[in-house]
Protein backbone atom coordinates (compact mmCIF):
# COMPACT_ATOMS: atom_id res chain seq x y z
CA UNK A 1 0.00 0.00 0.00
CA UNK A 2 1.44 3.68 -0.89
CA UNK A 3 2.60 5.48 2.31
CA UNK A 4 0.46 8.35 3.30
CA UNK A 5 1.79 11.97 3.91
CA UNK A 6 -0.32 14.37 5.86
CA UNK A 7 0.49 18.19 5.43
CA UNK A 8 -1.58 20.53 7.88
CA UNK A 9 -1.45 24.30 9.02
CA UNK A 10 -2.78 25.67 12.30
CA UNK A 11 -2.97 28.94 13.53
CA UNK A 12 -2.06 29.05 17.03
CA UNK A 13 -3.13 32.72 18.01
CA UNK A 14 -0.16 34.16 19.84
CA UNK A 15 1.34 30.91 21.84
CA UNK A 16 2.43 32.37 24.76
CA UNK A 17 3.48 30.35 27.92
CA UNK A 18 3.86 33.49 29.79
CA UNK A 19 -0.07 33.83 29.52
CA UNK A 20 -2.27 33.33 32.87
CA UNK A 21 -4.45 30.79 30.39
CA UNK A 22 -1.27 28.62 29.19
CA UNK A 23 -1.96 25.64 31.35
CA UNK A 24 -5.82 25.61 29.98
CA UNK A 25 -4.52 26.72 26.07
CA UNK A 26 -2.40 23.39 26.59
CA UNK A 27 -5.05 20.93 27.62
CA UNK A 28 -7.52 22.54 24.71
CA UNK A 29 -4.62 22.27 22.24
CA UNK A 30 -2.41 18.98 22.57
CA UNK A 31 -5.67 17.18 21.66
CA UNK A 32 -5.98 19.08 18.43
CA UNK A 33 -2.39 19.04 17.03
CA UNK A 34 -2.63 15.20 17.73
CA UNK A 35 -5.34 14.50 15.90
CA UNK A 36 -3.81 15.67 12.42
CA UNK A 37 -1.27 12.68 12.86
CA UNK A 38 0.70 15.60 10.44
CA UNK A 39 4.35 14.80 8.73
CA UNK A 40 4.38 17.88 8.32
CA UNK A 41 2.67 20.65 10.59
CA UNK A 42 2.74 24.32 9.70
CA UNK A 43 2.16 26.40 12.85
CA UNK A 44 1.57 30.43 12.76
CA UNK A 45 1.82 32.94 15.43
CA UNK A 46 4.40 30.99 17.80
CA UNK A 47 5.91 33.40 20.73
CA UNK A 48 9.40 32.99 22.13
CA UNK A 49 11.15 34.33 24.81
CA UNK A 50 14.61 35.02 25.39
CA UNK A 51 16.72 32.86 27.08
CA UNK A 52 19.26 35.73 28.66
CA UNK A 53 19.21 40.08 28.12
CA UNK A 54 19.08 40.27 24.40
CA UNK A 55 20.64 36.95 24.02
CA UNK A 56 19.16 34.13 21.77
CA UNK A 57 15.36 33.47 22.35
CA UNK A 58 13.84 29.88 22.79
CA UNK A 59 10.40 28.46 21.46
CA UNK A 60 9.58 27.50 25.08
CA UNK A 61 5.61 27.51 24.70
CA UNK A 62 5.73 25.66 21.50
CA UNK A 63 8.22 22.81 23.41
CA UNK A 64 5.62 22.72 26.32
CA UNK A 65 2.85 21.98 23.54
CA UNK A 66 4.14 19.14 21.52
CA UNK A 67 6.08 17.16 24.25
CA UNK A 68 4.49 14.27 25.21
CA UNK A 69 3.04 14.39 22.00
CA UNK A 70 3.80 12.73 18.61
CA UNK A 71 5.35 15.84 17.71
CA UNK A 72 7.93 15.36 20.58
CA UNK A 73 10.98 14.24 18.24
CA UNK A 74 10.13 16.29 15.42
CA UNK A 75 12.96 19.01 13.78
CA UNK A 76 11.82 22.49 14.81
CA UNK A 77 12.13 25.13 12.15
CA UNK A 78 11.25 28.62 12.57
CA UNK A 79 11.63 32.05 10.99
CA UNK A 80 13.32 34.41 12.50
CA UNK A 81 13.26 38.42 12.74
CA UNK A 82 13.58 40.65 9.75
CA UNK A 83 17.88 40.53 10.03
CA UNK A 84 17.50 36.57 10.62
CA UNK A 85 20.08 36.73 13.80
CA UNK A 86 17.64 35.58 16.10
CA UNK A 87 13.63 33.71 16.40
CA UNK A 88 11.26 37.14 17.21
CA UNK A 89 9.60 37.69 20.19
CA UNK A 90 6.01 37.16 18.34
CA UNK A 91 3.60 36.13 16.03
CA UNK A 92 7.14 33.36 14.20
CA UNK A 93 6.25 30.49 11.66
CA UNK A 94 7.10 27.53 12.44
CA UNK A 95 7.03 24.12 10.86
CA UNK A 96 7.49 20.62 13.00
CA UNK A 97 8.26 17.69 10.55
CA UNK A 98 10.28 14.31 10.87
CA UNK A 99 11.26 14.34 7.19
CA UNK A 100 14.67 14.93 5.89
CA UNK A 101 15.18 18.63 4.97
CA UNK A 102 17.25 19.64 2.04
CA UNK A 103 16.89 23.17 2.13
CA UNK A 104 15.25 25.81 4.50
CA UNK A 105 15.08 29.38 3.98
CA UNK A 106 12.86 32.76 5.05
CA UNK A 107 11.67 34.63 1.88
CA UNK A 108 11.52 38.12 3.20
CA UNK A 109 11.64 41.07 -0.08
CA UNK A 110 13.81 38.54 -1.40
CA UNK A 111 11.28 38.37 -4.58
CA UNK A 112 9.70 41.50 -3.83
CA UNK A 113 11.50 45.02 -3.24
CA UNK A 114 9.79 46.72 -0.55
CA UNK A 115 6.94 49.81 -2.44
CA UNK A 116 7.51 53.09 -1.48
CA UNK A 117 4.87 55.42 -0.32
CA UNK A 118 4.56 58.78 0.70
CA UNK A 119 2.33 59.25 3.55
CA UNK A 120 -0.89 61.15 2.77
CA UNK A 121 -1.79 61.82 6.01
CA UNK A 122 1.40 61.28 8.60
CA UNK A 123 1.81 63.42 11.49
CA UNK A 124 4.88 64.83 11.63
CA UNK A 125 4.71 64.78 7.40
CA UNK A 126 7.53 63.45 6.03
CA UNK A 127 8.39 64.99 2.37
CA UNK A 128 10.18 61.16 1.44
CA UNK A 129 8.52 58.23 0.80
CA UNK A 130 9.25 55.43 3.26
CA UNK A 131 9.68 51.88 1.99
CA UNK A 132 6.41 49.41 2.96
CA UNK A 133 7.73 46.14 4.34
CA UNK A 134 5.68 43.06 4.72
CA UNK A 135 5.21 42.01 8.65
CA UNK A 136 6.48 38.66 8.35
CA UNK A 137 8.33 36.32 6.06
CA UNK A 138 7.21 33.10 4.36
CA UNK A 139 9.43 30.43 5.68
CA UNK A 140 9.95 27.92 2.79
CA UNK A 141 11.26 24.43 3.26
CA UNK A 142 12.37 21.22 0.52
CA UNK A 143 11.59 18.22 1.98
CA UNK A 144 12.98 14.54 0.81
CA UNK A 145 9.93 12.25 0.45
CA UNK A 146 12.43 9.43 -0.79
CA UNK A 147 12.82 7.79 -4.04
CA UNK A 148 14.43 11.01 -5.63
CA UNK A 149 10.77 13.02 -4.72
CA UNK A 150 10.78 16.56 -3.30
CA UNK A 151 8.33 18.48 -1.82
CA UNK A 152 8.09 22.36 -1.71
CA UNK A 153 6.50 23.69 1.11
CA UNK A 154 5.68 27.27 1.91
CA UNK A 155 4.38 27.95 5.39
CA UNK A 156 3.27 31.74 5.40
CA UNK A 157 0.61 34.16 7.53
CA UNK A 158 -0.65 37.45 5.48
CA UNK A 159 -1.56 40.54 7.07
CA UNK A 160 -4.58 41.12 9.00
CA UNK A 161 -7.12 43.45 6.29
CA UNK A 162 -6.44 46.04 9.80
CA UNK A 163 -5.20 49.24 9.42
CA UNK A 164 -0.87 49.61 9.38
CA UNK A 165 -0.36 52.19 12.21
CA UNK A 166 0.12 55.55 10.89
CA UNK A 167 2.30 58.30 12.98
CA UNK A 168 0.02 60.90 14.58
CA UNK A 169 -2.59 59.53 13.69
CA UNK A 170 -3.60 57.26 16.82
CA UNK A 171 -5.58 58.41 20.05
CA UNK A 172 -4.49 54.63 21.69
CA UNK A 173 -4.17 51.21 20.82
CA UNK A 174 -8.02 51.29 19.19
CA UNK A 175 -8.51 54.66 18.36
CA UNK A 176 -8.23 57.24 15.51
CA UNK A 177 -7.87 60.67 14.98
CA UNK A 178 -9.38 60.90 11.67
CA UNK A 179 -11.22 59.30 8.90
CA UNK A 180 -8.61 59.68 6.56
CA UNK A 181 -5.83 58.39 8.46
CA UNK A 182 -7.45 54.89 8.99
CA UNK A 183 -8.54 54.93 5.37
CA UNK A 184 -4.36 55.54 4.67
CA UNK A 185 -3.42 52.90 7.12
CA UNK A 186 -6.40 50.25 5.77
CA UNK A 187 -4.78 51.13 2.21
CA UNK A 188 -1.56 50.18 3.66
CA UNK A 189 -1.85 47.16 5.79
CA UNK A 190 -3.54 45.89 2.04
CA UNK A 191 -0.32 46.88 0.21
CA UNK A 192 1.38 44.22 2.86
CA UNK A 193 -0.91 41.68 2.10
CA UNK A 194 -1.11 42.19 -1.88
CA UNK A 195 2.42 42.30 -1.35
CA UNK A 196 3.26 39.21 0.82
CA UNK A 197 1.07 37.25 -2.07
CA UNK A 198 3.03 38.34 -5.12
CA UNK A 199 6.04 37.44 -3.07
CA UNK A 200 4.32 33.90 -2.92
CA UNK A 201 3.56 33.49 -6.21
CA UNK A 202 6.69 35.02 -7.49
CA UNK A 203 8.57 32.03 -5.88
CA UNK A 204 5.93 29.77 -6.74
CA UNK A 205 6.69 31.06 -9.98
CA UNK A 206 10.27 30.14 -9.65
CA UNK A 207 10.10 26.89 -8.48
CA UNK A 208 7.99 25.70 -11.65
CA UNK A 209 10.83 27.72 -13.56
CA UNK A 210 13.40 25.54 -12.72
CA UNK A 211 11.30 22.01 -12.85
CA UNK A 212 7.35 22.32 -14.40
CA UNK A 213 6.45 19.23 -12.55
CA UNK A 214 7.86 20.69 -9.00
CA UNK A 215 5.38 19.29 -6.47
CA UNK A 216 4.10 22.27 -4.52
CA UNK A 217 2.30 22.67 -1.07
CA UNK A 218 1.27 26.39 0.33
CA UNK A 219 0.03 26.36 3.51
CA UNK A 220 -1.05 28.98 5.93
CA UNK A 221 -3.48 31.73 7.20
CA UNK A 222 -3.79 33.58 4.20
CA UNK A 223 -6.83 36.24 5.85
CA UNK A 224 -8.70 35.95 2.76
CA UNK A 225 -11.32 33.94 1.35
CA UNK A 226 -11.82 32.38 -1.77
CA UNK A 227 -12.10 35.15 -4.09
CA UNK A 228 -10.26 38.11 -2.24
CA UNK A 229 -7.52 39.19 -4.05
CA UNK A 230 -4.43 37.62 -2.09
CA UNK A 231 -5.92 34.13 -2.23
CA UNK A 232 -6.63 35.09 -6.20
CA UNK A 233 -3.09 36.00 -6.80
CA UNK A 234 -1.13 33.33 -5.01
CA UNK A 235 -3.76 30.35 -6.93
CA UNK A 236 -3.34 32.27 -10.33
CA UNK A 237 -6.77 30.89 -11.95
CA UNK A 238 -7.06 30.49 -15.71
CA UNK A 239 -10.02 32.69 -15.56
CA UNK A 240 -7.54 35.68 -13.99
CA UNK A 241 -4.66 35.01 -16.38
CA UNK A 242 -6.74 34.85 -19.61
CA UNK A 243 -3.88 32.10 -20.91
CA UNK A 244 -5.07 28.49 -20.93
CA UNK A 245 -1.52 27.31 -21.55
CA UNK A 246 -0.75 28.93 -17.85
CA UNK A 247 -2.83 26.90 -16.08
CA UNK A 248 -0.18 24.15 -15.02
CA UNK A 249 1.37 26.76 -13.27
CA UNK A 250 -2.52 27.56 -11.53
CA UNK A 251 -2.44 26.33 -7.51
CA UNK A 252 -5.51 24.03 -6.24
CA UNK A 253 -7.86 24.85 -3.65
CA UNK A 254 -8.04 21.97 -1.27
CA UNK A 255 -10.37 22.48 0.43
CA UNK A 256 -13.32 23.15 -2.72
CA UNK A 257 -13.16 19.43 -1.99
CA UNK A 258 -15.71 19.96 1.29
CA UNK A 259 -19.23 20.49 0.98
CA UNK A 260 -19.92 24.10 1.05
CA UNK A 261 -21.41 24.03 4.56
CA UNK A 262 -18.03 22.58 6.17
CA UNK A 263 -15.57 25.14 4.52
CA UNK A 264 -14.91 27.77 7.16
CA UNK A 265 -11.97 27.69 9.50
CA UNK A 266 -13.20 31.44 11.37
CA UNK A 267 -16.42 32.41 12.62
CA UNK A 268 -16.23 36.12 12.62
CA UNK A 269 -19.47 37.77 14.15
CA UNK A 270 -21.77 34.87 13.16
CA UNK A 271 -20.26 34.28 9.63
CA UNK A 272 -18.69 31.16 8.89
CA UNK A 273 -15.58 32.43 6.77
CA UNK A 274 -12.53 30.15 5.36
CA UNK A 275 -9.06 32.20 5.47
CA UNK A 276 -6.69 29.21 6.41
CA UNK A 277 -6.21 27.25 3.68
CA UNK A 278 -3.66 24.73 1.96
CA UNK A 279 -2.78 25.20 -2.04
CA UNK A 280 -1.19 22.35 -3.86
CA UNK A 281 0.66 21.77 -7.35
CA UNK A 282 -0.93 20.08 -10.46
CA UNK A 283 1.73 17.30 -10.05
CA UNK A 284 1.23 16.80 -6.14
CA UNK A 285 -1.87 16.71 -6.44
CA UNK A 286 -1.84 13.62 -8.57
CA UNK A 287 -1.06 12.12 -4.75
CA UNK A 288 -3.94 13.82 -2.56
CA UNK A 289 -6.37 11.77 -1.17
CA UNK A 290 -8.39 14.05 1.19
CA UNK A 291 -8.71 16.61 3.42
CA UNK A 292 -9.89 17.26 6.73
CA UNK A 293 -11.47 20.78 8.75
CA UNK A 294 -11.86 20.44 12.31
CA UNK A 295 -13.77 23.40 13.25
CA UNK A 296 -16.49 21.18 14.82
CA UNK A 297 -15.57 23.07 18.52
CA UNK A 298 -14.78 26.38 17.02
CA UNK A 299 -16.12 29.60 18.64
CA UNK A 300 -16.96 33.36 17.55
CA UNK A 301 -13.61 35.63 17.20
CA UNK A 302 -15.63 38.32 18.37
CA UNK A 303 -18.29 37.48 20.39
CA UNK A 304 -16.79 34.55 21.90
CA UNK A 305 -14.07 36.34 24.09
CA UNK A 306 -16.04 38.69 25.59
CA UNK A 307 -18.53 36.13 26.87
CA UNK A 308 -15.79 33.61 28.30
CA UNK A 309 -12.63 36.10 28.93
CA UNK A 310 -9.59 34.31 28.25
CA UNK A 311 -10.67 31.45 26.33
CA UNK A 312 -7.58 28.91 25.82
CA UNK A 313 -9.07 27.48 22.36
CA UNK A 314 -7.60 29.05 19.00
CA UNK A 315 -10.42 30.55 16.93
CA UNK A 316 -8.54 29.41 14.04
CA UNK A 317 -9.79 25.78 12.91
CA UNK A 318 -6.61 23.36 11.92
CA UNK A 319 -7.11 21.72 8.59
CA UNK A 320 -5.27 18.76 7.31
CA UNK A 321 -4.81 17.52 3.85
CA UNK A 322 -3.48 13.56 3.29
CA UNK A 323 -1.69 12.71 0.01
CA UNK A 324 -0.38 9.12 -1.27
CA UNK A 325 3.20 8.41 -1.75
CA UNK A 326 3.62 5.78 -4.33
CA UNK A 327 5.88 3.16 -3.62
CA UNK A 328 8.93 1.87 -5.83
CA UNK A 329 7.21 0.38 -9.38
CA UNK A 330 7.48 -3.31 -9.13
CA UNK A 331 8.98 -5.13 -11.48
CA UNK A 332 7.51 -7.50 -13.51
CA UNK A 333 8.27 -11.60 -13.59
CA UNK A 334 10.03 -13.01 -16.20
CA UNK A 335 8.17 -15.21 -18.39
Amino acid sequence: MPRLLRLATFNLETLDDRAADFEERLAILKPQIERLRADVLCLQEVNAIETAPKGPRRLAALERLIAGTLYADYAIHSSRSRPGLRIADRHNLVILTHLPVLEIRQIWHDQVTAPLWRSATRLPAKPEPEPIEWDRPILFVRLDLGLGRVLNLLNLHLRAPRAAYIAGQKADRERWHRMDGWAEGFFVAGVKRLGQALEARRLIDSLMDADPESRIAVLGDFNAADREAPLRLIRGDPEDTGNPRLARRALVALERGLPEGQRFSIIHHGQPVLIDHILVSRPLLSWYRGIELHNEMLGDELVSPMLAKGGPESYHAPMVASFALPGRARKKADP
